[in-house]
């Protein structure tokens, strides 16, 4: 289905119930992908760990879902706080 499609199918009241829906339980359609990466990733992460040490669980490698996103203000504040930490140098763009 393209966009258009869905557009001329959806109301605004739907898609509204949709998203808060979503935000609310995650991701629609199959479970989550990285739900199953992050269990790949605890077993291997498991069978290379030293005797002794800590064992992984796929929580541990689990991006969280749901929290707020960012604005693009505080996003690109975000990458020149990290750029600066690396010390790069901004270049171009409207600010620099």
């Amino acid at each position: 289905m393209t966009v258009a499609d869905l557009d001329s199918r959806l109301g605004s009241a739907e898609l509204t119930e949709w998203m808060a829906f979503e935000k609310i339980t995650g991701p629609l359609g199959r479970r989550r992908n990285d739900i199953q990466a992050a269990t790949i990733a605890a077993t291997i992460a498991n069978a290379n760990r030293g005797k002794g040490g800590k064992r992984f669980t796929p929580q541990d490698f689990l991006l969280p879902y749901g929290a707020e996103r960012k604005g693009p203000q505080e996003m690109l504040a975000a990458i020149r706080g990290i750029n600066q930490s690396m010390g790069g140098e901004e270049r171009g763009g409207p600010e620099g």
